[in-house]
């Protein structure tokens, strides 16, 4: 690199950290870096998801303040879903906005047909599967998200109107989740509240996107929104509502041991033959922990990211415990009782 480049390289970012000399910025900061450094391996390299929003903006301007003063390598990704007319044009402001910062993003965008329903489902499994697939290509071991605690307060409510159990309504928050890149999902900036993301971003960018899609009653999430907004005026207790999700939490989490101990205990996995054995044992425990279980047993032999259905996983449970047939499949897998044992393989392994 030439000294100029350099110079102005070295420039920019000393104005950068600069930011960090405001008191209500360097807490949040604080928070986002103390978070990292208990989640993160020393040295491992960073992916950044980015949208253009307040909440992602804030989360590039904290990602590239840690990058610096921690000698770390991170990339920077911008999903362009395509599924708004101006939707491209405003990815490349964001581009243009951080790279005034250096801070280097890449677009991927997202081609093919765009769905007519279920529209931001589709468009959210479709965004994590372009940044999982970029973040294996860069050998990316975690990946950042700017998830926010009024993302986690419409979650819960999304979920609880789905008729999500314990562990839908438990599973999302501070703790990291693992794709099926194995690259661990980070969420600094959940315990931030989104007006705290929106000051950052306008006191270091002057910038952000206004995604229209957010006042559409079209779409669920925004109800929710407002759902949650009017229980604000009622005097919704956000504190008390932060330790309800944590009581979930901590039952989910004694759940999940059992689970592990009875996977351990009562199933035997030949890896040469992708098998799963299960002895009768493994169906005597709890109703969710048999269901657990089984859906876990069923991911692996399939290598599938995503389980079958609750219903259909239940039937099956039901079937094997009383004894209703003997050959079953079920997301990709052949399921076989042969007296009180029963063999898991995955299905196209039975036909060669």
């Amino acid at each position: 690199m030439k000294k100029k480049s350099l110079s102005v390289k070295k420039k920019i970012h000393k104005s950068l950290i600069k930011y960090l000399d405001n008191k209500k910025i360097k807490l949040f900061y604080n928070n986002f870096s103390n978070y990292l450094e208990k989640n993160s391996k020393e040295k491992a390299k960073i992916g950044v998801a980015v949208s253009g929003g307040p909440d992602s903006l804030a989360l590039a301007f904290f990602s590239k303040c840690y990058l610096l003063q921690n000698n770390l390598d991170g990339k920077f990704f911008l999903v362009d879903h395509n599924l708004r007319e101006n939707s491209s044009k405003e990815a490349k402001t964001v581009i243009l906005i951080l790279k005034k910062f250096n801070i280097n993003c890449k677009i991927l965008s997202w081609r093919g047909t765009k769905p007519k329903s279920n529209i931001q489902s589709i468009a959210r499994k479709n965004r994590y599967s372009l940044l999982e697939n970029e973040c294996k290509k860069n050998s990316i071991k975690y990946l950042l998200t700017g998830h926010h605690i009024d993302d986690l307060y419409e979650n819960f409510f999304i979920r609880l109107f789905r008729g999500s159990g314990l562990r839908g309504l438990s599973s999302f928050g501070k703790l990291t989740s693992k794709d099926k890149n194995d690259i661990d999902i980070l969420r600094p900036l959940i315990d931030f509240e989104k007006k705290d993301l929106i000051y950052i971003s306008n006191k270091v960018f002057d910038f952000f996107v206004k995604d229209p899609s957010n006042k559409s009653i079209n779409f669920q999430r925004t109800r929710v929104r407002k759902l949650i907004s009017d229980l604000n005026k009622e005097g919704f207790d956000k504190k008390k509502f932060n330790l309800t999700i944590e009581n979930l939490k901590s039952a989910n989490f004694t759940i999940d041991y059992y689970v592990e101990k009875n996977i351990r205990d009562n199933a035997k996995f030949i890896r040469k033959k992708n098998v799963y054995i299960l002895n009768n044992f493994f169906f005597n425990q709890p109703e969710e922990i048999v269901f657990r279980s089984i859906s876990i047993i069923l991911n692996k032999i399939s290598n599938k990211y995503y389980s079958a259905r609750g219903k259909s996983i239940i039937n099956l449970i039901h079937k094997i415990k009383s004894n209703i047939g003997n050959k079953f499949t079920l997301n990709n897998c052949h399921i076989v009782k042969i007296k009180k044992t029963v063999l898991i393989t995955k299905e196209n392994h039975t036909k060669n």
